[in-house]
């Protein structure tokens, strides 16, 4: 069966017709791609790497941006108004602003138009809502989000539940959480989404797997479990896999003996180092969501680190996403899409129906 992998192989690599591996460039293989029966001869010492493959999410997110540019593209082509996106970020808050501005930037990039409204940390929640109905208002707007986290004097779930539904391109409003849950068609939050596209893109399985989530927040965390292991017949398909999900209680060795049988392990507790490479079997996928600042001790400068330790676990695991350049770009990518079927007003009927039921 190895000539069905050949693909795998370097153009400079062909099979001999005794069965034997010829290599002009030495060709980097991975044991998990590589079938060999009884019968075949392969000389591959020295040709194999046994490290994961560490999947590019910024590439990927380079497609789905691709996609969206060419969609937004034939919808304006149609003679439809281009989608528009509105930003609101009160504070000062650094990552927040760098997060908005990767946002915005994403949307030039693809053809959407977008502004960022800024507003003081000193807001009220009262003035807040009102700017939010605002926008729900203005048929300019698209799609429409409300930077997290705000100031503390401020219900984030309040402010999440006051964006329209059919706008929430962030996926965080409750009808659009409950109709997930329900494997209806909703606004995806993005990141679960990008978690998700990087799975099913990479090519990795799910049906019937164990998946351990560490990490139960309700907009990363609980969607990423819920995508996971629903049933991939209905409305909104799941990936049918068998999941666990860990959180701040669940003792280290517990942990371990969960993601010890795991054959996916999707981290998102935002705990540096919580997943080592004893916690991992031979062969996992693991998808790191973790995102910490913190500083680096040879240059003293800060770096962004994720919840897996990297360097170890990619020798053990069959893919691995970095951090940075692993979920990030992808979550940006998808808030695109959200804010294109936003624009396309592919959910409102059935938002407006579930709102009046």
């Amino acid at each position: 069966d190895f000539g069905q992998k050949t693909d795998l192989l370097s153009p400079d690599c062909h099979l001999s017709k005794t069965g034997r591996l010829k290599a002009l460039v030495p060709a980097r293989l991975h044991k998990r791609d590589i079938l060999v029966n009884s019968w075949l001869d392969l000389s591959l010492d020295g040709l194999v790497n046994n490290d994961a493959v560490v999947i590019s999410g910024r590439k990927l997110a380079r497609q789905i941006r691709q996609e969206a540019r060419h969609e937004v593209e034939q919808w304006v082509a149609a003679g439809n108004k281009r989608p528009h996106l509105s930003v609101v970020l009160v504070g000062e808050n650094p990552a927040s602003h760098s997060y908005v501005l990767n946002k915005t930037k994403a949307a030039a990039d693809v053809g959407i138009s977008s502004e960022t409204i800024l507003k003081p940390a000193s807001i009220t929640e009262e003035e807040l809502l009102d700017l939010i109905s605002k926008l729900n208002n203005d048929a300019n707007v698209d799609g429409l989000l409300v930077q997290l986290p705000l100031p503390e004097h401020i219900d984030e779930r309040k402010i999440c539940n006051a964006v329209t539904p059919d706008k929430d391109v962030d996926g965080f409003h409750v009808i659009n959480v409950g109709r997930m849950c329900l494997d209806q068609y909703s606004m995806l939050p993005a990141t679960p989404w990008g978690v998700w596209e990087i799975i099913k893109r990479t090519g990795i399985p799910t049906l019937g797997k164990n998946v351990v989530v560490a990490g139960r927040s309700k907009n990363v965390g609980m969607p990423i479990a819920m995508l996971l292991h629903t049933d991939g017949r209905h409305e909104r398909p799941g990936g049918d896999a068998t999941v666990t999900i860990s959180h701040r209680y669940t003792p280290k060795e517990q942990l371990k003996q969960h993601t010890i049988r795991a054959d996916i392990v999707v981290a998102a507790a935002g705990i540096p180092n919580l997943i080592t490479a004893d916690m991992i079997k031979e062969g996992a996928a693991v998808i790191d969501v973790g995102i910490t600042r913190v500083q680096d001790p040879v240059t003293a400068k800060p770096k962004l680190v994720g919840d897996v330790d990297f360097e170890g676990v990619k020798k053990k695991a069959s893919y691995i996403t970095p951090v940075p350049g692993g979920v990030g770009p992808m979550t940006v990518a998808m808030l695109m899409k959200n804010t294109i079927i936003a624009a396309k007003k592919l959910l409102q009927p059935k938002e407006l129906k579930a709102l009046t039921v």
